[in-house]
């Protein structure tokens, strides 16, 4: 099986930019899979996705996948790196779900990640940091992200935490929770 890597941090960490040096140095061919939704309507958003298509290789295959990730990653070729970039906002695009939907969601994600034969790299927003939002909605976000990483970072070979443009790798310095390891 293929060595999976998880990139998490803050927004404006540098930690698209880790990932994306992680898969040019895997040195196989890299499909690029955005899980963003482009609204026509929204310049800053649209200048955040210019940017990321600005640094990536010519080379780097892209596929658009905000909702039916789990079956993307069982399609994916042998000998090749997938960078998803992000679960954030595949979490977020999925936020209308019930909690048995996203359970199931969930469930079926990491079943893919398993059975995946190309190497994975993930990219995942830190959002925990601060206060509890104080609306609904962002609160599902934040915790349905914050359980989705910790039960995908034991199937990874290696996380980072990216913070301030510093690459923490967190499996060699991290001590796993119970039932984690």
């Amino acid at each position: 099986m293929p060595d999976h890597l998880l990139v998490t941090g803050p927004c404006r960490s540098g930690k698209s930019e880790w990932a994306e040096s992680l898969a040019a140095q895997s040195e196989q061919p890299v499909i690029y899979i955005a899980t963003a939704i482009a609204p026509p309507a929204d310049a800053e958003w649209l200048q955040r996705i210019a940017q990321h298509r600005a640094r990536r290789p010519p080379e780097w295959e892209v596929r658009e996948c905000p909702l039916e990730l789990a079956a993307l990653l069982r399609e994916l070729p042998p000998h090749h790196c997938a960078l998803v970039d992000s679960l954030g906002t595949w979490v977020a695009n999925c936020l209308d779900q019930s909690p048995d939907q996203w359970q199931g969601t969930v469930v079926e994600f990491l079943e893919s990640v398993q059975a995946c034969v190309a190497q994975l790299i993930f990219v995942a927003e830190e959002v925990g940091w601060g206060v509890v939002p104080a609306y609904a909605s962002g609160r599902r976000f934040r915790d349905r992200l914050g359980e989705l990483c910790q039960r995908l970072s034991p199937l990874m070979a290696q996380v980072y935490l990216v913070t301030t443009g510093f690459a923490l790798p967190l499996h060699q310095w991290g001590i796993p929770l119970r039932g984690r390891e």
